[in-house]
């Protein structure tokens, strides 16, 4: 029962996060005493925010987000404060434009900072979004003298501080492996289609029946294969898209990306490849890898900025699956005998994976927004 109501809590739950997180770009770039900037914010959060759709028909125009610029400027920069030895930088907006990024079009605000002074160290409180959308994150892009920094502002940690002189990529490493470890908790579609592919791990197929596998190295070495050959997978796929050899657009990808969950979930009610599900965990994994690799890629990093950020979220990724792993497998070894686990466990879970997916590949494919969370 316990598992029956924590599968309904997902159903209801989880379409919540069907579509890409909300990311802003921001670029700073130190000049001596000043800053220049330029910050990225999608069209669709500010709509959220503020509101921008005059008329109310669903589509924004460019007359209508015009009519709001002196909403956006004073929204977007009263959530965002530079500070040099705790003196404020004033900011001065400098023009508003348009530009498309892999999910969507965003407003382009840019601007110039003045410190007054020279800057060793730089501080910068970012606050936007967080009111309204806690999964919200800032990604910072840093330049000074040649070189590039990145840093990820979320509702946890708005307020971050640069030294100029001292540029720490193990600061920069350990951000990134955090994000790849939530990218995973909170990617709740990457969660179901591992766990899809994990619930008949510690079952064997025989004589078209499930029945409970013998012994743990047996099913340790099989999670182990499903899991290496996701995250290779998956991030083969990340590195060639933030590298720019291969783009897809967002909307096919998180509608592929639902796709594979559906159908992780069908393989459990109908096993076909039960004794190779690394291969299918590998398969599908190359399409998983895209999902992070646009915003990466929306960034505009570097490529030696860009290598360390990417290996950073591997290691992540990593991290966050074999938590899962570690918190999954033991618990379904010890009821794999139980007559529920087959029944309840595997095919009341894959019933709900492919429900809750189908919702997903629905809103993504189409744009629509199914239920109202």
């Amino acid at each position: 029962m316990r598992t029956l109501l924590v599968i309904a809590w997902l159903l209801l739950s989880l379409p919540a996060w069907a579509h890409k997180p909300s990311d802003s770009y921001l670029s700073l770039s130190i000049q001596n005493e000043r800053v220049e900037g330029r910050w990225d914010i999608a069209l669709r959060d500010l709509a959220d925010a503020i509101g921008l759709d005059g008329d109310g028909n669903g589509q924004l125009t460019w007359g209508e987000v015009r009519n709001k610029h002196d909403e956006i400027r004073a929204y977007a920069l009263s959530r965002l404060a530079l500070s040099v030895n705790l003196q404020a930088c004033t900011i001065e907006l400098l023009e508003q434009l348009i530009d498309h990024h892999t999910d969507g079009a965003y407003s382009v605000l840019r601007f110039r900072s003045d410190c007054g002074r020279s800057i060793e160290r730089l501080a910068v409180d970012y606050r936007l979004l967080f009111d309204i959308d806690a999964q919200h994150k800032g990604l910072l892009r840093l330049t000074q003298g040649g070189r590039t920094s990145t840093a990820i502002f979320s509702k946890e940690s708005p307020v971050q501080e640069f030294s100029i002189a001292q540029w720490s990529r193990w600061t920069e490493s350990m951000q990134f492996i955090h994000e790849g470890i939530w990218h995973i908790w909170l990617g709740f579609d990457h969660v179901l289609f591992l766990l899809a592919l994990l619930l008949p791990a510690v079952l064997i197929l025989a004589e078209g029946r499930w029945q409970a596998a013998c012994d743990f190295s047996s099913v340790w070495w099989n999670v182990v294969s499903i899991v290496t050959a996701f995250t290779v997978a998956h991030s083969l796929t990340l590195s060639l898209a933030a590298l720019d050899v291969v783009r897809l657009p967002s909307r096919l990808v998180e509608s592929t990306i639902a796709a594979s969950v559906v159908l992780a979930g069908l393989g459990n009610l109908y096993p076909m490849m039960i004794s190779r599900r690394w291969l299918v965990a590998f398969g599908f994994g190359l399409i998983h890898g895209f999902g992070f690799a646009a915003v990466l890629t929306d960034l505009g990093l570097p490529h030696d900025s860009l290598l360390l950020s990417l290996l950073s979220f591997n290691v992540g990724v990593e991290i966050g699956q074999l938590a899962i792993v570690g918190a999954f497998l033991p618990l379904a070894y010890l009821i794999r005998r139980s007559w529920s686990y087959p029944r309840l466990v595997l095919t009341g879970g894959s019933l709900a994976v492919i429900a809750i997916a189908l919702v997903w590949f629905t809103e993504r494919a189409f744009d629509l927004q199914l239920l109202p969370l």
